[in-house]
C-alpha cells in the first residue's frame, strides 16, 4: 500500500482527496498542524507528495526545496495559481507534475497512478542500460554523476535528461520525447525550460572534463555524442 502525504490547508480539499485516495487503496497521511510539516514529513516517509502552494507560514516552493533536499519522493503541486510562472518554477524546483484547481479527481488519481507506477511500479527496476558502459558513472540513488573521483550533483529533472540521453546515446532523442520524460504534462511548460536544464547537464559534463558531448540537432532534439568523449569508450 502506497503512503501518500497529503499538504493542503483547505479542509474541504483535504478531506475529498483523503476519502477518495482511501478508496483506491491508498494510506492518507494528513498534515494539519502547518508548524509541523517538515517533521511529518520525515516520520511519515510518504512515498508521494501532494503539495498545495498557498499555505500558512511557509508556501510549497518552500517545501518543495526541503523535501528535494532530503529525499527523491515525487511531489504533485495541487494549486489554484494557474500563471505560468508558478508552474515553471515547480518544475524547476523538482516537482514532478503540477495541477491546476479546481480539482479533476480523476485526473489527480491518473497522474498519481502513472508517477507511482513509474517511480515504484513495473518501470521502476529497469535493468541498468548501456549508460554503464559508458566511462562516466550515473548514480541513481543520489542523482550524481561521477568521472575518476570527480562528482557532480545533479537535480530530478537533469538526472532523468541526462539518462535518457545517455540510454539512447548516439541517437536523436526529440525535444517531445525529453519533455515527456521530464513532465506528465507538457502543455505549460515553456520552450526554454528544457533548454535551460539542457544547459545546466552539459556545464556540469563539461566540470568531469567532457566538452560537446551533447549536441543540439536544430529543430530536432539533442544527441549524446559518445566520439566527443575522445575515445575513452574503446
Amino acid at each position: 500500500m502506497f503512503k501518500i502525504m497529503i499538504v493542503e490547508d483547505d479542509i474541504k480539499i483535504r478531506s475529498l482527496m483523503t476519502d477518495i485516495l482511501r478508496k483506491y487503496g491508498y494510506e492518507v497521511v494528513e498534515v494539519a498542524d502547518f508548524l509541523q510539516v517538515e517533521k511529518i514529513f520525515e516520520k511519515e516517509a510518504p512515498q508521494l507528495v501532494l503539495l498545495d502552494l498557498n499555505l500558512p507560514y511557509y508556501d510549497g516552493f518552500y517545501y518543495c526545496r526541503v523535501f528535494r533536499r532530503k529525499t527523491t519522493v515525487p511531489i504533485i503541486i495541487i494549486s489554484a495559481r494557474d500563471e505560468e510562472s508558478s508552474q515553471v518554477l515547480s518544475m524547476e524546483l523538482g516537482a514532478d507534475d503540477y495541477i491546476i484547481k479546481p480539482l479533476n479527481i480523476q485526473v489527480l488519481l491518473a497522474k498519481i497512478m502513472a508517477i507511482l507506477r513509474r517511480g515504484y511500479g513495473e518501470y521502476s527496476n529497469k535493468p541498468e542500460t548501456e549508460k554503464e558502459a559508458l566511462p562516466i558513472h550515473l548514480d541513481d540513488r543520489n542523482f550524481s554523476i561521477s568521472y575518476q573521483g570527480i562528482v557532480e550533483e545533479l537535480s530530478k529533472n537533469e538526472y532523468k535528461l541526462l539518462k535518457k540521453l545517455m540510454e539512447k546515446k548516439d541517437t536523436i532523442v526529440t525535444r517531445e520525447e525529453l519533455l515527456e520524460e521530464l513532465w506528465d504534462d507538457v502543455h505549460f511548460v515553456v520552450d526554454n525550460t528544457l533548454t535551460v536544464n539542457v544547459t545546466r547537464v552539459k556545464s556540469k559534463l563539461l566540470n568531469l572534463g567532457f566538452t560537446d558531448v551533447i549536441k543540439v540537432k536544430r529543430g530536432v532534439g539533442y544527441i549524446f555524442d559518445t566520439a566527443a568523449m575522445g575515445g575513452t569508450l574503446q
